[in-house]
């Protein structure tokens, strides 16, 4: 399965953010049961974060990343894209 990377920039306050964490932790932990080997993850020296996450194609990426409860209550703007691994263990 392919790689994808979803890069998310916030566009609500703290408080409203904070609203949904848990909902995208069980988001993730779900991506994770279903084979998508998730990961999830916010950027130390700014606002924002990454989802990493294997899925079928982009159309199921574009579909997997609009039931992310980030997404889904316009707490983020983000950018989807193909990760390519160029070395493997």
């Amino acid at each position: 399965m392919p790689w994808f990377v979803k890069i998310e920039r916030g566009i609500v306050d703290k408080t409203t953010f904070d609203r949904y964490v848990s909902a995208h932790q069980e988001y993730v932990r779900n991506l994770i049961a279903k084979g998508h080997q998730a990961k999830t993850g916010y950027w130390g020296d700014f606002g924002g974060g990454m989802l990493l996450f294997q899925a079928d194609s982009l159309e199921d990426a574009k579909t997997i990343v609009a039931q992310d409860p980030l997404i889904f209550n316009h707490c983020v703007e983000y950018e989807l894209h193909e990760w390519c691994i160029v070395v493997m263990d």
